[in-house]
C-alpha cells in the first residue's frame, strides 16, 4: 500500500508506549479547544483506558504504524449484526493534520467490508474531530448528548454504508 499504513494487533506489552502517544493526542485536542494543558477520557494518561478497552476480548484493537513508526491506535467493536462501533482512534500529535487519519479510516472500512453502519461519539468541544468524522469520513451527527456542557457533551455519530 503506497500510504504505508499498517495495523498490528494491540498487546499488553504495547500499552505503556501507546499511552504516551494517546496522552499527547488528547492533551493537544484539549489545549486547542478548551485552553487547558491536559485532558481526556478517564485513564487516557495512565494506561488504564487501554487496559480496559483495548484489551477487552470483544474488541479489535490495533497499533497504527506509518512505515516503521508507531503513530497511534484504534479500538473497534465488530458486531455480529454488522453495526460496528469505533471506540477510539488517536494519532500522535506530530502526525495530525496530514491526511493520515483519513487513510487510517479508509483502511478500517476496507478491513470490514460487510459493515452496514459505523457508530461512534466524540466530545462536543472537539471541532477538529467533527471535521474529521463528518467531512472526511462521512459520518452524520444523529444526536447531541448534554449539548450545553462543553466538557461533558458529545456528538453521537453514525455512518451508514450503502453498497
Amino acid at each position: 500500500m503506497s500510504d504505508n499504513i499498517t495495523f498490528v494487533p494491540l498487546k499488553n506489552d504495547d500499552i505503556e508506549e501507546l499511552t504516551a502517544i494517546m496522552k499527547r493526542a488528547f492533551d493537544e485536542d484539549t489545549r486547542i479547544h478548551l485552553g487547558k494543558e491536559s485532558g481526556g477520557p478517564t485513564g487516557y494518561d495512565d494506561g488504564s483506558f487501554l487496559r480496559k478497552w483495548g484489551m477487552d476480548p470483544k474488541a479489535s484493537s490495533f497499533k497504527i504504524y506509518k512505515g516503521d513508526t508507531l503513530i497511534g491506535g484504534i479500538i473497534l467493536w465488530i458486531n455480529p449484526n454488522q453495526e460496528n462501533y469505533l471506540g477510539t482512534i488517536f494519532l500522535d500529535s506530530n502526525f495530525e493534520n496530514k491526511g493520515i487519519g483519513t487513510l487510517v479510516w479508509k483502511k478500517v472500512e476496507e478491513m470490514y467490508p460487510d459493515t452496514i453502519a459505523w457508530n461512534t461519539e466524540t466530545p462536543i468541544f472537539s471541532k477538529r474531530n467533527h471535521n474529521f468524522y463528518i467531512n472526511k469520513c462521512g459520518f452524520h451527527c444523529i444526536k447531541i448528548e448534554n449539548p450545553k456542557d462543553e466538557e461533558e457533551g458529545s456528538f453521537i455519530l453514525r455512518k451508514e454504508i450503502i453498497n
